[in-house]
């Protein structure tokens, strides 16, 4: 029989960067095969699934995306928040509010290296809340 599991997650507040959230996430998945949806409630802050073994590969990614959208232009009309309001919008645009993964028996189908990120983009972040829906049986 199919079933629909939805739940909101609260994220304390993470420092800017690329953080690995895998283990928050999972905890909340119920023991089902099908599909997971996890969907962020903000336009500051993303979602991506990527390698979860080497820190390296977090830091490459936020000084790629400063350096591919910096704080330091002068264009940007949208900076009531600070220099990183309109560039996290940017970012967060690039990158996704949402992943889907597969869920195999309650636990997520990732590949060997693969987990699931918070991009926050914000210098002074506030908690985050993402909604997880799973559709499964």
């Amino acid at each position: 029989m199919e079933m629909v599991f939805q739940k909101e997650i609260i994220l304390s507040p993470y420092s800017r960067g690329f953080h690995l959230i895998t283990s928050k996430i999972i905890n909340h998945v119920p023991k089902v095969s099908g599909i997971a949806h996890l969907f962020i409630k903000h336009t500051s802050a993303s979602l991506t699934i990527n390698e979860n073994a080497d820190p390296s590969v977090r830091d490459d990614f936020e000084t790629h995306f400063n350096h591919m959208v910096s704080e330091n232009e002068n264009y940007f009309t949208h900076i009531f928040e600070g220099t990183d309001d309109m560039t996290s919008h940017i970012k967060s645009s690039l990158i996704g509010s949402s992943i889907s993964f597969p869920v195999s028996n309650g636990k997520p189908n990732f590949g060997t290296w693969q987990g699931i990120y918070l991009c926050e983009h914000r210098n002074s972040a506030s908690s985050r809340r993402l909604m997880l829906t799973v559709i499964g049986e």
